[in-house]
Formats: C-alpha cells, sequence, structure tokens
C-alpha cells in the first residue's frame, strides 16, 4: 500500500508539467464502441470514465427514487461476490469503483493500477452484468438514502432546493428529487431494482474517456469486454423541460435565526452561441468568489451576508440562472433588495473594460489548474463528449474566452439578465417579506 501511495503522490506532482499538452485520441473498439483516450504511460495507473445520459430523469412512473438506490447498490456485490467480499477484493487490488448518479446521467469512475487491470475490469463488467441486488444490501442501503432523506427535510438549504424545482419544472423529472421521497423509497422493491437497471445502461447512451497507462488497442478490448454486451438502447430520455418562473417570491417558514434564499431565472443552453459572454458575465456578477459584484456590495460593503454566488445551471433539458445566499431574518429582505439593483445594474448599464480583462485573465489562467491528475483528465473529456463538444476544445477554449467582446458581453447582459423576473425562494423566517 505504501508503494501504491508512492505512486499516486508522484503523478499528482507530474501533471502540471504536462497539463498544457493534453493529446486526445479517439478509440474506437472492434465492436464500434467510441471513447477518448489520453495516453500516458509514465506512471502505472488508469482512470477509466462511463458516462449514462438520462440519470434518475428516467426513473419509471411511480418508481420515484429507483434509480438513485440501483446505483447505491451496485458497488454491494456482484457475481459469486457479496459485498463484503467485493469491498475485500477492490481493496486488494488497490482499486476504486464509483458510481453516482444526477438527474441527467449515471457515472462510474474506475481507478487501477495497471499491473491489476485485467482483475479490475473482471469487477467492472461484473457490477454492470452481474449485479446482486441481495435483499439484506437493499434494506441496508434502502436505510441510509431514507436517513438522507429524513435529513433533507430539516435543511433549509435542501428544502429551499426542492421548492424552486418543484415551482419551476411542473411536471418534469426535474420537479422531484431523483433519491425519491420517504414514502417512494420504502416501497421499491428488488424488481423495481432491476427495472432501473435496464432503463439506464444502453450503449446509445454511453460515453467513455480514459487517461493513464493504457493503449488505444488495450483500451478497446476492455470496451468489448465490459461494454459491447449491453443493449443498444433503453428508456427513452424525457422531454424538454417547460419552465416556468415567476416574478417575485416565494416564502417558505422555518423555524431558524438565518434565512436561505435561492434565486433563479431563464438560463442559456450550453450550446448557444453566446455561452462564453454569459459564462464572463456570470463571472463578474457573482460567480467569481471575492472579486464578484454582488461579493462585494452585499458582503463587503454592506455586512449582509458570509457568501453569496451565483451559476449557470445548463441541464439536458432545460438552462436556469440560479444563486444563492443566506442571511439573518431581519437583513434577508435588504438582501434580496440588493441582489435585484446589481442585475439590474448589469442589465442596463454592464460591464467594464477592466472587468471583462480582469475576468479573461483569470478564467484563462485558472483552466490549465484543472487538469492536476489523471482522473479529473478523464472526468472533464467525458463531460466533453456528453456536452457536444469537439476534441480540441481543451485547446481552443481559452481562445473562445479572449474572443468575447466588450460590446459582446454588454449586449448579452441586456438580452439574459432579467431582473424583474427573478424569483427569490426563501426558507425561514424572513421579516418585510411576503411570500
Amino acid at each position: 500500500m505504501k508503494a501504491i501511495l508512492t505512486v499516486m503522490i508522484a503523478w499528482v506532482l507530474a501533471v502540471p508539467a504536462w497539463a498544457g499538452l493534453v493529446d486526445i485520441e479517439e478509440v474506437t473498439s472492434p465492436k464500434g464502441i467510441k471513447a477518448w483516450l489520453v495516453n500516458e504511460p509514465s506512471i502505472p495507473f488508469v482512470a477509466l470514465e462511463l458516462r449514462f445520459r438520462g440519470g434518475t430523469s428516467l426513473d419509471a412512473p411511480g418508481k420515484r427514487g429507483s434509480i438513485y438506490l440501483m446505483t447505491g447498490l451496485l458497488e454491494e456485490g456482484a457475481g459469486d461476490l457479496d459485498a463484503r467480499a467485493y469491498a475485500r477484493e477492490l481493496e486488494s487490488l488497490a482499486a476504486s469503483i464509483d458510481y453516482d448518479a444526477g438527474d441527467d446521467q449515471v457515472a462510474i469512475s474506475t481507478r487501477f493500477l495497471t499491473e491489476n487491470r485485467d482483475e479490475v475490469v473482471d469487477l467492472l463488467r461484473l457490477t454492470l452484468h452481474e449485479p446482486r441486488f441481495d435483499q439484506d444490501a437493499i434494506d441496508r442501503v434502502r436505510a441510509q438514502v431514507i436517513s438522507g432523506l429524513k435529513s433533507d427535510a430539516s435543511d433549509p438549504n435542501s428544502i429551499a432546493g426542492e421548492t424552486l424545482s418543484q415551482l419551476v419544472y411542473d411536471d418534469h423529472p426535474y420537479a422531484t428529487e431523483g433519491k425519491g421521497t420517504i414514502a417512494s423509497v420504502a416501497a421499491l422493491t428488488r424488481e423495481d431494482i432491476l427495472e432501473a437497471k435496464e432503463r439506464v445502461f444502453a450503449r446509445d447512451r454511453l460515453y467513455v474517456s480514459a487517461v493513464g497507462d493504457i493503449t488505444a488497442e488495450e483500451l478497446g478490448v476492455i470496451l468489448d469486454e465490459v461494454l459491447a454486451d449491453l443493449p443498444e438502447t433503453s428508456a427513452p430520455l424525457p422531454d424538454e423541460a417547460d419552465v416556468t418562473i415567476p416574478e417575485g417570491k416565494t416564502v417558505v417558514d422555518f423555524d431558524t435565526p438565518q434565512s436561505v434564499a435561492l434565486f433563479v431565472q431563464e438560463g442559456i443552453d450550453r450550446d448557444d452561441p453566446d455561452f462564453f459572454a454569459a459564462y464572463i458575465l456570470n463571472h463578474i456578477i457573482g460567480g467569481g468568489s471575492f472579486e464578484s459584484r454582488l461579493m462585494t456590495e452585499v458582503r463587503e460593503k454592506r455586512g449582509l451576508t458570509y457568501g453569496i454566488y451565483s451559476y449557470l445551471l445548463p441541464k439536458d433539458h432545460a438552462a436556469l440562472y440560479m444563486g444563492s445566499v443566506a442571511s439573518s431574518n431581519d437583513r434577508i429582505a435588504e438582501t434580496i433588495e440588493v441582489v435585484r439593483e446589481e442585475w439590474r445594474k448589469a442589465a442596463e448599464n454592464g460591464v467594464t473594460a477592466e472587468e471583462l480583462e480582469a475576468a479573461k485573465t483569470y478564467l484563462t489562467g485558472a483552466y490549465p489548474l484543472r487538469f492536476d491528475g489523471n482522473s479529473q483528465i478523464a472526468g472533464i473529456m467525458v463531460g466533453m463528449q456528453m456536452q457536444g463538444l469537439p476534441i480540441d476544445y481543451i485547446v481552443t477554449r481559452n481562445d473562445k474566452v479572449n474572443a468575447v467582446t466588450l460590446d459582446e458581453i454588454n449586449r448579452v447582459a441586456g438580452e439574459l439578465l432579467d431582473p424583474d423576473g427573478l424569483h427569490f425562494v426563501v426558507v425561514g423566517q424572513p421579516q418585510g417579506l411576503d411570500g
């Protein structure tokens, strides 16, 4: 284990020297499965990322939370290995296989040393094709999910997020928590879990990337061994969400000395020609931490909060522009007015040339720092594929940031920002606010 840690540390330290030289190759396996690969043989370690589009949005009607629960059960044994034996086998191989489910994807992240590649790949294949879904594991993981849901029910941030989703997304799957409800999760059966697996894993929604000590030929063999036998298609993806954002505020009464507020307006799709201008604009308004306008006006000048931020949220079937802030009950009303006023100033007056240049400098300078390990690079590459970005995006991305002009960003500010349409969901006992 000590030797393994030494290898890992050496890898992390080595990455910055070549992070700007990522050379992505598209690989097609003998059976036609495509993947993106960065072959880096200097360290005997590989990160393999699998993504399946659809995520928890593919839950069958009346079975909310089934895909999230199923994903959590994939590490609870497969083939002849029960949960304990499966965990011991992974540990003995100094490997990891992690599973996650979100609104739009199910992710499987595998990390292994070159010398243990075959054994780890066998375990990964078992995960996808022969999960056990033992009843004791189902009951244990179900209890963990329900415990989390109970905790969320008393968390102002979770309450605000759930309230906003129900308000904005209407009857779309995005409107409800992908983890399900206490009642829906409690009612799920093993048959529901098996159906959930069949709804997710199919080749037509598969994206793959790999980084590390592996050749294109070796990766092609792994792709066919693990993925070729998956069904070609599965459950249809949901329709586009019909986003509805009313003006004003929604107040949820909750006994706490500090109110939590989420604010939202319609956003911009990732493939919109104005996305980079909107991305830089958000950095200036609320995405740039202590350098942002919102942080300056709300925290530094008025002391209304410890932190405030905004972000673009382009999901597969809807695009929002959101932000979050918390303030004492007696000051949240003022906080909201300041946020709305900053939104209005940016919409009407745009940003300055100095702000634009500072944002470009930060965003282009910070970008290479994301490539600080093969796991991070593999995650970026598979995300690029899912977003429909070209294979040379890493090379051209900073050029796209630098190409945004002051006239362009200020036009987008006027078209995108909607201060009157900005809706606030407030959870707490705010003073001076009506629901």
